[in-house]
């Protein structure tokens, strides 16, 4: 097969253990999925049924990676999540059934542009320029499911060896079942799908020089550096 221009490198996330690496389709992400989060940012937990922004697949970056300060931008957050890996395919899927069709588990980071995603939201316009930026995707190797229990287990992000974030993923809104079995009435959900789950409370900005480190308890560990 010839292309017109060079076809672009599959992104990929690497697999505890293994040499494999994850192919990446597609990204979700569930917005406002930890109560206290949802009330930070100005809303009522518990009016609202989850909802999803997407992720370029090439917005992802390995653990341990230097990212940019992006453009356009003078209040770049970070936002600490338990990401899920899906292995198997599927649309109308059940809640029941749902975690047999994950993959793996990853610790990740929502990055964004947070000044530019309210204003978007202010004006009812779509937050792709807040959230959906290059290299906005940090995530660490993936954990097989069957080593991970994602309904329970400690969340927390530092920056800078100060803790910024931390909950449980027991306080999810919707669980990780109850997510993906919402998700795929929307989207048949493919393999190399990946959902950001949400975030807890704290978030907020980062600068130029700031070290930022996360983990889930099960899963792992993630740290990425806010180039200078």
């Amino acid at each position: 097969m010839t292309y017109a221009v060079p076809a672009p490198n599959q992104p990929t996330v690497p697999v505890v253990g293994t040499d494999a690496l994850f192919p990446v389709r597609r990204i979700y992400c569930v917005g406002r999925n930890y109560a206290e989060h949802a009330r930070e940012m100005g809303f009522d937990p518990d009016r609202e049924p989850p909802f999803f922004f997407m992720k370029p697949a090439d917005a992802i970056v390995s653990d341990d990676a230097t990212v940019p300060y992006p453009p356009k931008t003078e209040n770049f957050h970070y936002e600490i999540e338990l990401v899920a890996a899906i292995g198997t395919g599927g649309r109308d899927i059940k809640v029941e059934d749902a975690l047999r069709h994950v993959f793996g588990y990853a610790v990740g980071i929502d990055l964004t542009r947070r000044d530019v995603q309210i204003e978007a939201r202010k004006m009812g316009r779509p937050w792709d320029m807040g959230k959906g930026f290059d290299q906005s995707a940090p995530c660490a190797a993936l954990v097989p499911a069957d080593q991970v229990d994602p309904t329970s287990g400690a969340i927390w992000l530092e920056v800078n060896g100060k803790r910024r974030q931390e909950s449980d993923l027991s306080k999810l809104i919707w669980s990780v079942a109850e997510v993906i079995s919402y998700l795929s009435g929307y989207m048949e959900l493919q393999p190399g799908d990946m959902i950001y789950t949400g975030t807890p409370e704290g978030v907020g900005a980062i600068v130029p020089g700031d070290v930022v480190t996360g983990h889930v308890e099960g899963v792992g560990n993630i740290r990425m550096t806010v180039a200078r």
